[in-house]
C-alpha cells in the first residue's frame, strides 16, 4: 500500500505556483508561498521524492507547431482478453501523433486524444496506422472544432 499524500497549506501553495509557473526561481517560489529559499526548497524536493510533482515540462504551442487539430478517437476491440488489450496499449505508445490514450466504460474500449497538422495527415494516420493496430474492431473519430478549456492545472482545492 502506497503512502497517501496528505498535503499542508505550504505544500498546496507550493503545487499551485508550480503548476502555473515551474520555471521560477526557488527564491521567488518562496516569496510567493510564503517561505525562505531552503524550507522551500526541501518541500520541493521532498514532493519529487514523494512523486507527487513527477516532472517540470515546458509547453510548447501547438498551433504555431501547426499541430493543432484535435481529434478524439473511439476505438472499439475485436477481442477483450488481457493480452489483447495489452498488445493494442503497447502499439498506441509508438505513435508520436496520440497524445492522451485512456481506457473507457461504456460502448467503446480506448478513447484516443490525436493531434495533427490537418484533416488530410489525420486520414493519412488513419489509414497508415491506427486501423492496423493490433485487435481494432471500429474507430470513430471525432474532430474538434475549437478548444474552449484548456490546462495542465490539476484542481488542488479538494485536498
Amino acid at each position: 500500500m502506497t503512502n497517501q499524500f496528505s498535503p499542508d497549506a505550504f505544500d498546496l501553495k507550493i503545487l499551485a505556483e508550480l503548476q502555473r509557473d515551474a520555471d521560477q526561481s526557488m527564491q521567488e517560489l518562496g516569496d510567493k508561498v510564503g517561505l525562505s529559499h531552503t524550507p522551500c526548497w526541501r518541500r520541493v524536493k521532498r514532493l519529487e521524492e514523494q512523486g507527487v510533482i513527477r516532472r517540470r515540462v515546458t509547453l510548447l504551442n501547438a498551433e504555431q507547431l501547426r499541430v493543432s487539430v484535435n481529434v478524439f478517437v473511439n476505438v472499439t476491440l475485436r477481442r477483450h482478453q488481457e493480452n489483447a488489450l495489452n498488445r493494442f496499449e503497447d502499439a498506441v505508445l509508438d505513435i508520436p501523433e496520440v497524445v492522451e490514450c485512456y481506457t473507457v466504460s461504456g460502448d467503446t474500449d480506448f478513447l484516443l486524444r490525436v493531434l495533427v497538422e490537418n484533416v488530410t495527415a489525420y486520414e493519412h494516420l488513419l489509414k497508415r496506422t491506427l486501423v492496423h493496430l493490433p485487435e481494432v474492431g471500429n474507430l470513430s473519430s471525432t474532430f474538434a472544432l475549437r478548444q474552449v478549456k484548456y490546462t495542465t492545472e490539476l484542481p488542488l482545492h479538494p485536498l
